[in-house]
């Protein structure tokens, strides 16, 4: 396992050195290294505190990964949707190889990373992701309409309320890569071409 400087490896543009990692977050970074073929660099970014970086990955995981009816796609795609409102490097390169990995289509990757509204989209992705980039740029017009065109689209209160957390989520992390210049692992942007 690789547990050089985040600097060393021109991950963030703040000289943060890597914490002293305990066992079960050296297990982790082993885990995506055999999984993913690389240790994402924004786990990297976060090792100089491990409490931060516990905590980032623990929401991540459950956001993006855990149970919900929304699938592993439908939450990428709003990752990217929102990261593209944010005009988010890292994000729009990292998610957008998982869009494309996930649905198969380097051509839908492409189209959620420019403008999702160029996509042929069912209406409820549509009715998704026009509502969580409404949530990016105009939280204060979030209103009970919006919400019941979620519901008519087919998503239940547990789904809304997803949406939101993912679309929330992808905002505040977009901020901190932009805020540090993180940059991407160099692998994502050959991934499912």
């Amino acid at each position: 396992m690789d547990t050089t400087n985040a600097e060393d490896e021109g991950v963030i543009a703040l000289d943060l050195p890597m914490a002293e990692l305990s066992d079960d977050t050296k297990a982790y970074f082993d885990k995506c290294q055999e999984k993913l073929g690389l240790i994402p660099n924004v786990l990297k970014a976060y090792a100089f505190d491990e409490a931060k970086l516990r905590a980032f990955s623990t929401f991540y995981n459950d956001l993006m990964l855990g149970p919900s009816g929304l699938s592993k796609l439908e939450r990428e795609m709003i990752a990217v949707a929102v990261s593209s409102q944010n005009h988010c490097y890292y994000c729009l390169t990292a998610h957008g190889a998982a869009v494309r990995e996930l649905s198969g289509s380097p051509e839908l990757g492409e189209q959620m990373v420019m403008n999702y509204r160029a996509a042929e989209l069912s209406e409820r992705h549509r009715a998704m992701l026009d509502f969580a980039v409404l949530l990016t740029e105009r939280p204060d017009d979030v209103d009970d309409a919006d919400r019941e065109g979620l519901r008519d689209a087919g998503f239940s209160e547990r789904d809304i309320w997803d949406i939101a957390a993912v679309a929330a989520f992808f905002n505040m992390t977009n901020r901190v890569a932009a805020a540090t210049d993180m940059r991407p692992n160099a692998e994502y942007h050959s991934q499912a071409r």
